[in-house]
Parts: C-alpha cells; sequence; structure tokens
C-alpha cells in the first residue's frame, strides 16, 4: 500500500522547505487501523484540531518497535498511502488508560474531544485492532503523544 517512491519524493521535498532535517527517510504509517480512520484522522492533523495521538504500549512491545521519544520525525500517510504531512512528536508520556487527561483527549481532536468519547472509541479500536493479544485492559499502559507537524504535502508548516 505504501509507495516508496512517493515517500522518498515527499521526503526530498521535505528536506528542501525544511532547513537541517536529517538524511535519512523517516517512518512512514497511516494513524487508525482502515483507510477511512487514516483519512479522517489525517484531516484532523492537516486542519490543526489534532495536535496528539495514543498507542498501546503493549502493541510496541508485541511487535517489538521503539516507543517514540520527544524529537522523532514521522511521515503520515492518507488511506491510499501516500505521503502527507511531516509531524514531530514533541512529547510523550506513558501513563494507564485511566489516567489520560480530558487536555491528552481534547488533544487528540477526535469526536467531540471529551474523555468520555476518547475512553469509548480508543477502548472499542484496542479490543478490535490490537496488535497485542491482551488487547484491552482498563489499566493497560498508553503512549500518549503530542505532535507538531513541520511539512505538509501544499507546502505549509
Amino acid at each position: 500500500m505504501n509507495d516508496p517512491l512517493a515517500i522518498d519524493e515527499f521526503w526530498r521535498e521535505c528536506r528542501a522547505a525544511v532547513p537541517g532535517l536529517p538524511e535519512a527517510t523517516p517512518d512512514a504509517w497511516a494513524f487508525g487501523a482502515t483507510p477511512a480512520q487514516a483519512d479522517d484522522l489525517l484531516a484532523l492533523v492537516l486542519d490543526g484540531t489534532k495536535t496528539a495521538t495514543a498507542s498501546s504500549l503493549w502493541d510496541y512491545e508485541y511487535a517489538h518497535d521503539p516507543v517514540p521519544e520527544p524529537g522523532l520525525l514521522n511521515i503520515v500517510l492518507d488511506g491510499r498511502g501516500a505521503p502527507r504531512a511531516l509531524v514531530e512528536t514533541v512529547s510523550v508520556d506513558v501513563i494507564p488508560f485511566g489516567d489520560v487527561s480530558e487536555a491528552h483527549a481534547f488533544a487528540e481532536g477526535e469526536g467531540d474531544r471529551t474523555l468520555a468519547y476518547w475512553r469509548e472509541t480508543h477502548e472499542r479500536f484496542w479490543r478490535a485492532h490490537s496488535e497485542d493479544p491482551r488487547g484491552f485492559d482498563p489499566s493497560m499502559p498508553v503512549v500518549c503523544e503530542r505532535l507538531r507537524v513541520i511539512h505538509t504535502t501544499n507546502g505549509s508548516r
């Protein structure tokens, strides 16, 4: 689904537009688990509504993937796998699901932006799509990231 040539071209565009970016192309991924989720969540990033995201720490551990750290760059893909935005991780907190704050839920920008909505949709998501067989647990560790858009396909920052 990802087009490596398009990703490389987008990275060249980013490096030309934003001085000081490293040579190595960052990881590229899409939000959510379906093309529709990817497009919906990307739209929130592109319009400035979504400035945070959350992931299951268990999924990172299960996949043997490193937990994001501040300064990490990632290319965000749309539902077709096309690169659309370069984002930087600004901060990372790993906290129990039940301790995720109203402020974080609001920063994720989804639904009515309440903590109740966040909890309902994230529980449903992790029950249906978690890579780790444990799926969801009310005390599970959640990786809460704050994101900053660096560059988009339309050249905005």
